[in-house]
């Protein structure tokens, strides 16, 4: 990658002043595209715009109930968005017929605009992608530099008696902030074919002796992508205040194409995403991070689609888990497209199909020395009953259950960050990276 396309792809859009900008070419195109000065503009104006808003809501609808594209209902300041544009569209189009070349230009330019002015107000609703190349499903972040695994690491340690926040002296000069990366982790065992990683290493962890540390691997939602930066963002802040201890974090890639709801399963049609999970992701740590070894020390977190990925695989692999973060997470594999994954998937057998829902999972376990933390925001009301159900379960199997209503989060960056702060704030002590 060219060091330009780098600084273009890493170029914020979540920025305010960004966003104004954006904002008022957007309204200096849609006023131009409606300033015209021809007969009967009065009545073509309206007539295009209401052609092109029905054409939207039809786009939208086809998008969301049919096709079901994102798994989860848009929202109606996404839709706002989405209709107006398409308004506008119509409008553009009514400015090409019987024009001068130089009015077709101006307004195909002023149709890319607000295209593009639409893709950062819903980008913006939402929060999960900070820039450009975020939103484009691309990553600027460069592969990440792992300090070499200590011996007495591979060696596979026991748990040590004494807590880092104890045991840690944070050596002069140590950075301030951790760094972040990406990594290709194959699918070994698996053969399943991920995007590449995005790896967080927490300040102790970039010290000349740095100690094993925690482990988390994070699985976003979907559409989504590996990005590591709400999470860094996040133990920044934690590791600043705890003499720069915080987990080692892989965020891993459960769905190969950001369309793609591989239902975190192993499935002949999207791989066995389970196995590469569990298998290779954990091989791979083990052998490449400078990580604790106790299950204790491990946890596995998820976002929405990786929410549930998360409890489902903390249910089923309780020797490999002892914390969960389920972070407004699905109920169960495909709860959005519940029918198409019972046809597509399970061969329309329902007994088979919830066999692998969490609830079941937990039910078939007790769970003695593990600690769940699950999110919703509390103006998330399609994601609250499906998430107080899996906490209930969890809580019934033994986990040691928290669940946190996060204020007006939404199902976006808010739910997210305010998520990750919790499960960590609890998680913290559970570590051993500061007092109880």
């Amino acid at each position: 990658m060219s060091t330009l396309t780098g600084a273009l792809l890493r170029l914020p859009v979540l920025a305010p002043g960004v966003l104004v900008t954006a904002y008022a070419l957007g309204v200096l195109s849609s006023l131009y595209l409606g300033a015209r000065r021809v007969p009967r503009w009065w009545a073509i104006a309206p007539s295009a715009l209401a052609a092109g808003g029905l054409t939207g809501a039809l786009v939208l609808w086809v998008v969301e109930k049919p096709v079901d594209l994102f798994g989860t209902p848009l929202g109606w300041s996404t839709r706002a968005w989405v209709v107006g544009c398409f308004a506008v569209l119509g409008l553009a189009s009514a400015n090409l017929r019987r024009t001068t070349l130089r009015r077709k230009t101006v307004s195909l330019a002023s149709a890319v605009t607000v295209v593009l002015t639409t893709v950062l107000g819903v980008n913006a609703i939402y929060g999960l992608n900070p820039t450009v190349g975020a939103v484009l499903g691309l990553t600027a972040d460069r592969p990440v530099t792992l300090p070499a695994v200590a011996p007495a690491v591979l060696a596979a340690p026991a748990a040590s008696p004494v807590p880092l926040w104890r045991s840690w002296q944070a050596p002069p000069g140590m950075p301030s902030r951790g760094t972040i990366g990406t990594a290709v982790i194959p699918g070994v065992v698996s053969r399943f074919v991920a995007r590449p990683a995005g790896i967080y290493l927490p300040p102790a962890a970039l010290t000349a002796n740095p100690p094993a540390l925690p482990l988390v691997v994070l699985l976003m939602g979907q559409p989504g992508n590996p990005d590591p930066h709400a999470i860094a963002a996040t133990l920044d802040r934690y590791a600043a205040v705890n003499h720069g201890l915080a987990p080692i974090v892989i965020v891993a890639d459960q769905l190969g194409s950001p369309t793609v709801d591989t239902l975190c399963l192993d499935t002949a049609r999207y791989g066995h995403v389970a196995t590469y999970v569990n298998t290779d992701v954990v091989a791979w740590a083990r052998t490449h991070l400078n990580i604790r070894t106790d299950r204790a020390s491990w946890t596995i977190a998820g976002y929405s689609n990786g929410g549930q990925c998360a409890i489902s695989f903390a249910a089923s692999h309780p020797d490999l888990w002892g914390n969960v973060i389920d972070i407004s997470g699905e109920e169960y594999p495909g709860a959005e497209h519940a029918a198409r994954t019972l046809a597509e998937i399970f061969a329309g057998n329902q007994g088979a199909y919830d066999a692998h829902k969490p609830v079941a999972l937990l039910s078939s376990h007790h769970y003695s020395d593990t600690t769940a933390i699950f999110t919703v925001s509390t103006d998330d009301t399609s994601y609250i009953p499906g998430v107080t159900r899996v906490a209930d379960a969890a809580r019934a199997a033994g986990m040691h259950v928290t669940l946190h209503e996060i204020p007006n989060g939404g199902h976006g960056a808010g739910a997210l960050d305010g998520g990750l702060d919790t499960g960590f704030r609890v998680l913290y002590p559970r570590l051993g990276l500061r007092p109880a």
